[in-house]
């Protein structure tokens, strides 16, 4: 007999599942039913998934019930069934479980980061429901998981504490460590579910390990439970019309240990992982005794307080309309985009010094990216007014078909030549469901490619309705490319057809790989307009981990991670400004296009690397505006 589930968590580390319906997904069940309703309908096939994670390694085990409440239920017509697909997801992964591995009762949140109009009245009412059958059916605990807000879990917990007193693990889903989305900070968060009889404490999906383990590093010094950790694999990536996610099972293995050094004392999979990531985990945590939990410090940290906005000094540099495009300039000389991140507060000091940083040092082009990774942002349009207006720095903005529909996105593209703003970038956008307001719809009205021709389309002074315009767009547009593949000639291929869409000019993720460039120029050479090579110094070491096994379209080589590994800070800023210019060297010698981005807000460094590019082209640092 297995002991109960806090005297295990005492002594040891335990090994959880991994996904359940992103590994449904993977096996071809499609996007848009009822996973928790295969309880009923395929219970084999739910079973030999708990079945391949325990043959993995897996100690506790979740059962199939994460959207089994009503609320989720009634869209697709099941409420009727909440306590029958509750009660068979239970006796499904109790006959998996035998004796020897812990079943947890998954709930997950019912706002799920949505500002609905739920009363409390109705999230305990569905919260009991659940909580109800899977008590009943005999389960080690309850896991209540994938929470954006305080209030919500805690709702839930309270409702688990007047039912029982089994163990209770809280998970939040963040994406910004500092907080939750109703404002608490981690470990004020942390504190309040301790306080209410919570069990573990811990962090699941929104991001991969890297984003958990900083997540977790908040807890430090003031958490004294046990933490429980299931990162995703990585970002998701929608490739052709699937998801796909990046981080490998050997990666996941090495966070195991890391992970249970900070506290973590269940460590499995979210989205994307599989039987094998978990398996790598057990390998890593074999053998492992885990240190005494840390004390915590008896100050709780003080809401968040909201900076003042903050403004620049700068005066309005010269008249962008009169000066050469992108295109014409890199036909001439070496010349440089730099992106730089618009900022998720209200304070754009930094930001508008960090523009004016990079003005100085000659850029020729400030890029700002639409809410990339879904994340919410500052508008881009209105910062890059602000950069041409104080700066005089061109902005080159990027456009995502995610978020706006055809009526939004040439109403935004009107107002960009109504500002005067011509240079842009056609991207796809990443989900919305797998960014900070996961609640959100992703509108996809459009393709890149369609979006590329709607704007040309603009230029010709037609309207995306066919109708004509009083007069015609200038817009320059931008396509994105990403040469981290397996199959170069194969997205060469895709990338013409944005050209014959009517792109002007190429952007590309960041490589970090000189042989990549070289076969990127080859594979190039019968194109026709001007490609600007992404370059993206790395940080630190855990960045460069992170990029490597956890955002699609990144790839590092192993000659540039080793060189990374284990630096920090300053150290690991100077590596990677050092590898920085070693790939700009082979940059310049095949492309006249640079496209720095900038990591963190450290725009010193893509000053440092700009430097570099007029030293090596043996000119002084330009100027773009005459």
């Amino acid at each position: 007999m297995k002991p109960d589930l806090r005297q295990a968590l005492e002594k040891e580390v335990l090994v959880g599942d991994g996904a359940m319906g992103t590994y449904l997904y993977q096996q071809g069940f499609p996007v848009g039913i009822s996973y928790e309703e295969l309880n009923l309908t395929s219970p084999e096939v739910i079973r030999n998934v708990h079945r391949q994670y325990i043959e993995a390694g897996a100690r506790v085990i979740e059962t199939n019930t994460f959207s089994a409440n009503y609320d989720k239920l009634s869209k697709y017509g099941l409420e009727s069934k909440v306590a029958e697909i509750n009660r068979a997801g239970a006796m499904i992964a109790r006959e998996a479980a035998g004796e020897q591995v812990y079943v947890v009762g998954a709930i997950g949140s019912i706002r799920a980061g949505r500002r609905r109009d739920l009363s409390s009245s109705e999230l305990k009412r569905y919260f009991e429901q659940q909580l109800d059958v899977l008590l009943s059916e005999g389960v080690d605990g309850i896991l209540l998981e994938t929470f954006y807000d305080v209030e919500e879990i805690q709702l839930a917990l309270k409702e688990m504490r007047r039912l029982s007193s089994l163990p209770v693990i809280c998970q939040f889903a963040v994406e910004d460590v500092a907080r939750t989305l109703d404002g608490y900070t981690m470990p004020e968060a942390c504190r309040i579910l301790s306080d209410e009889g919570a069990d573990v404490i811990g962090f699941n999906c929104r991001t991969g390990p890297n984003g958990i383990k900083r997540a977790l590093e908040t807890l430090e010094g003031e958490l004294n439970l046990p933490a429980s950790v299931f990162p995703n694999a990585g970002i998701a990536d929608y490739v052709d019309g699937e998801y796909r996610y990046g981080a490998s099972p050997s990666y996941f293995g090495s966070t195991a240990v890391p992970f249970a050094d900070l506290g973590a004392r269940i460590i499995g999979g979210c989205c994307g992982t599989t039987p094998a990531h978990i398996s790598e985990i057990a390998k890593a945590l074999s053998g492992y005794t885990p240190v005494p939990l840390p004390k915590r410090d008896e100050a709780i940290p003080s809401r968040i307080v909201v900076q003042e906005p903050g403004s620049s000094d700068a005066s309005r540099g010269d008249d962008l309309n009169q000066s050469p495009s992108l295109v014409d300039l890199v036909k001439e000389r070496h010349t440089v985009i730099v992106e730089l991140d618009p900022p998720r507060d209200l304070d754009i000091t930094k930001f508008m010094k960090g523009a004016e940083a990079l003005k100085k040092a000659g850029a020729d082009a400030l890029t700002l990216a639409d809410n990339s990774l879904a994340v919410t942002r500052m508008s881009n349009m209105a910062l890059g007014h602000l950069v041409q207006e104080r700066v005089g720095l061109r902005p080159l903005i990027h456009i995502a078909c995610r978020d706006r529909n055809l009526i939004g996105t040439q109403s935004h593209m009107m107002g960009f030549d109504a500002l005067g703003i011509d240079h842009v970038l056609a991207v796809t956008g990443d989900p919305a469901r797998f960014g900070d307001l996961p609640g959100a719809s992703s509108v996809y009205d459009m393709t890149s490619f369609e979006i590329i021709r709607m704007i040309k389309q603009l230029n010709e002074g037609i309207a995306f309705s066919g109708k004509p315009l009083k007069q015609k767009a200038k817009f320059v547009v931008g396509a994105a490319f990403n040469p981290n593949v397996k199959h170069l000639d194969k997205a060469v291929q895709r990338l013409e057809k944005k050209i014959a869409s009517g792109a002007d000019y190429i952007m590309t993720q960041p490589v970090y790989d000189p042989e990549l460039i070289v076969k990127l120029k080859e594979a190039t050479a019968h194109l026709d307009i001007p490609i600007f090579i992404g370059i993206m110094p790395l940080a630190s070491g855990r960045n460069a981990e992170y990029l490597h096994n956890e955002v699609p379209g990144i790839q590092l080589s192993d000659a540039v991670r080793e060189r990374m590994a284990g630096l920090e800070g300053a150290e690991g800023r100077a590596m990677g400004v050092q590898i920085g210019q070693e790939l700009l060297e082979v940059a310049m010698e095949h492309f006249n296009g640079i496209y720095l981005m900038t990591p963190f807000m450290f725009y010193e460094m893509s000053v440092q690397l700009m430097e570099h590019v007029w030293e090596k082209s043996g000119r002084p640092t330009p100027h773009l505006f005459h």
